[in-house]
């Protein structure tokens, strides 16, 4: 007897509900269980993330798909924070953007993405691009193990 696989627990940090409301819909079309939480800027990114308060019962997620233009706490300042976080470091973390500058770029990489991917304009493109990150890491890679 096999058992499913827990669903995908991902994190969107993401100030556009329009944005979240696309990536939401990809993630539902689909064979891969997930749980998407949304967080409207960075400082509530680290909160979660931290399960400080109000999110001291939030799941570890295996994913994150990161804006870089929000208020307060925007994407750079948070992916940076993530990834000198020994306890969040290894949580694969996807700049997800609207810009293409080659600066954003380069710095997101720097500070360690592990991937930067510029959001079409187009809404079938969008919901295309949604889904081959969906199905990357819901099928084809191996993620590290949640711990608590």
């Amino acid at each position: 007897m096999t058992t499913d696989p827990p669903p995908l627990q991902v994190l969107v940090v993401e100030d556009d509900l329009g944005d979240v409301a696309l990536v939401e819909g990809a993630f539902a079309e689909h064979s891969v269980a997930s749980d998407l939480h949304h967080v409207a800027d960075g400082a509530e990114a680290l909160a979660f993330l931290r399960r400080e308060a109000p999110y001291g019962d939030a799941p570890r997620p295996d994913l994150i798909l990161l804006d870089l233009n929000m208020p307060r706490v925007d994407g750079r300042q948070t992916l940076a924070n993530i990834k000198s976080d020994d306890d969040l470091k290894s949580i694969p973390t996807i700049v997800f953007t609207t810009s293409a500058a080659e600066n954003d770029v380069s710095s997101s990489y720097d500070a360690q993405a592990n991937a930067y991917v510029t959001k079409p304009i187009n809404l079938d493109d969008y919901e295309r691009v949604v889904s081959e990150i969906r199905n990357f890491f819901g099928h084809t890679v191996a993620l590290p193990r949640r711990v608590a």
